[in-house]
C-alpha cells in the first residue's frame, strides 16, 4: 500500500487558502485576527497569500487557528 499516494505537494497553498476561507467565514478582519493570535497584520497578510513560499504558518500558530475558527487541524488540509 503507498501511503503517500494522496500526498499533495501545494499543502501550504491549501492551508493559506483555507485560512483566509475560514477567517471570512467567521467574519474576522485580518487586522483583528492578527491581534488575536498577537501577530503583525502584514505577516498573517503572508501567510494567507498562497503564493508566498517565504513565509508558513507555524504549527503552534495553526492550533491557535483552529481554535479561534472552531476547526480541526486536519481541516486546514482540505482541498474543496
Amino acid at each position: 500500500m503507498d501511503k503517500l499516494k494522496n500526498y499533495n505537494k501545494d499543502f501550504k497553498k491549501v492551508i493559506c487558502k483555507n485560512i483566509k476561507k475560514f477567517r471570512k467565514e467567521k467574519e474576522i478582519r485580518l487586522m483583528d485576527l492578527a491581534e488575536m493570535l498577537e501577530v503583525s497584520p502584514e505577516y498573517l497578510k503572508r501567510i494567507e497569500a498562497p503564493n508566498d513560499d517565504k513565509k508558513t504558518c507555524s504549527l503552534t500558530l495553526l492550533y491557535k487557528l483552529s481554535l479561534i475558527f472552531d476547526k480541526k487541524l486536519d481541516d486546514f488540509l482540505k482541498d474543496d
